[in-house]
């Protein structure tokens, strides 16, 4: 019989989104459960085989995968929960060390050039870490979260880790303004929290990972953030964070960044197959010397049933010269000018076939980009496109026909 896992307080694991994020509890990510012996187990993750095609003087096609896959585990001990868990990715193999085409994106580099209208992969250890929880009242818990690999307490739960873009195939181009921290090589987080309330800290490594993407970037514990979660009703969960970021961009080692962040979650049940959930995000860099840059991102998605989904993202940011890499021909322009450049994708899946607990489904989405007068130039159109056609594999989550009450979980 399937059962719904609890950690401590009572609060269910399906609330646990990427690192110690927390999502609403009405729309968990899919995911199955079931037992390993005295271990409670967890299993999720996504699978695209897909054709890409970025229009335009900029754009690129692209056939390859994306893909990524997350066990966790949980365990009483000394008492409280301990929560060991891995997330792996092949997305160096399946669209190479330089990403995937897509317009207006910015951040990282490969093959020592800044990456500019190409999101890059994820490296192939994402996450390998440990989380533990305990109890210290019927009401408060504290948290000890340490990680190789991991996500510090900064921005929301990363975008493939969100129920509402869980199935969008491509990145935010507002990723490196709100939560591309979800990879740090070197994380150590603590915190406080109740059933509805989280305070975090942590200090993790700034450096975003290098173009090397199947070994462990050097382990470092350079920058710092702070972040408060609340989650008033199993629909909602809200978020605020604040960073400083040492030395984010290998390329420019001597430039330091401040990055706040807010985000705001729904999900609703439709039906008894369905759900709806939705993300309003905003995040904002600060680097010395330079005016502040801001992105807002409205996100959502509708599992309307076992056969459909339909989803959309709109994107709003604020970007450089410099990040978008404008310092040649047909237009040039000083580093530091600033542009506000926008995106709006609507996509759609069919389920083709469910078995052995997994789904797949087949699905295009339509992406259509805005750029300033300025840039037309550059992009070949004020209003750059991008198609995107797919077959995508996920699991299905374990239905949750009662719940466990593990000794660890009795308050003292």
């Amino acid at each position: 019989m399937a059962q719904a896992m609890v950690t401590v307080l009572g609060i269910p694991m399906d609330r646990m989104g990427s690192g110690t994020t927390w999502i609403p509890d009405a729309a968990p990510l899919p995911a199955r459960h079931f037992m390993a012996g005295s271990w409670d187990m967890m299993a999720h993750g996504f699978g695209f085989l897909e054709e890409n095609a970025q229009l335009e003087s900029r754009g690129a096609w692209q056939f390859g995968s994306l893909n990524w896959g997350m066990l966790m585990a949980a365990h009483a001990l000394s008492g409280g929960q301990v929560q060991p868990r891995v997330m792996l990715s092949l997305d160096p193999a399946t669209v190479t060390n330089r990403g995937y085409p897509l317009l207006l994106q910015t951040g990282e580099a490969a093959g020592g050039e800044p990456l500019h209208d190409r999101q890059h992969p994820h490296d192939f250890l994402m996450e390998v870490g440990v989380l533990y929880e305990r109890a210290v009242t019927r009401t408060l818990g504290v948290e000890l979260y340490a990680a190789p690999s991991g996500e510090p307490a900064l921005g929301p739960v990363a975008f493939m880790h969100r129920p509402s873009g869980m199935d969008n195939p491509a990145a935010p181009i507002a990723h490196h303004w709100q939560d591309a921290t979800h990879i740090a090589f070197g994380v150590l987080t603590a915190g406080l929290f109740t059933r509805q309330w989280k305070l975090e800290g942590s200090a993790f490594n700034g450096r975003e990972p290098d173009e090397h993407r199947w070994d462990i970037d050097p382990i470092r514990l350079d920058s710092y953030s702070a972040r408060a979660t609340f989650n008033p009703t199993v629909s909602w969960s809200f978020t605020a964070g604040y960073g400083y970021l040492k030395s984010p961009e290998a390329l420019e080692p001597a430039t330091s960044l401040h990055r706040a962040v807010s985000s705001a979650l729904y999900g609703k049940k439709l039906g008894a197959d369905g759900q709806w959930a939705a993300s309003l995000i905003w995040g904002a860099n600060f680097r010395a010397g330079s005016d502040a840059t801001h992105s807002i991102l409205l996100e959502s998605e509708a599992v309307l049933n076992r056969r459909s989904t339909v989803f959309g993202r709109a994107e709003w940011a604020e970007k450089s010269a410099d990040d978008l890499v404008l310092d040649s021909p047909p237009t040039s322009f000083p580093p530091s000018r600033t542009f506000r450049v926008g995106e709006l994708s609507v996509g759609y899946i069919v389920e083709l076939k469910r078995w052995g607990g997994a789904t797949l489904g087949i699905g295009g989405m339509a992406t259509v980009n805005a750029v300033p007068r300025s840039l037309e130039r550059v992009y070949g159109s004020r209003t750059p496109a991008g198609l995107w056609l797919f077959f995508r594999i996920r699991p299905l989550h374990s239905p949750e026909m009662q719940t466990m009450q593990m000794p660890m979980r009795q308050m003292p």
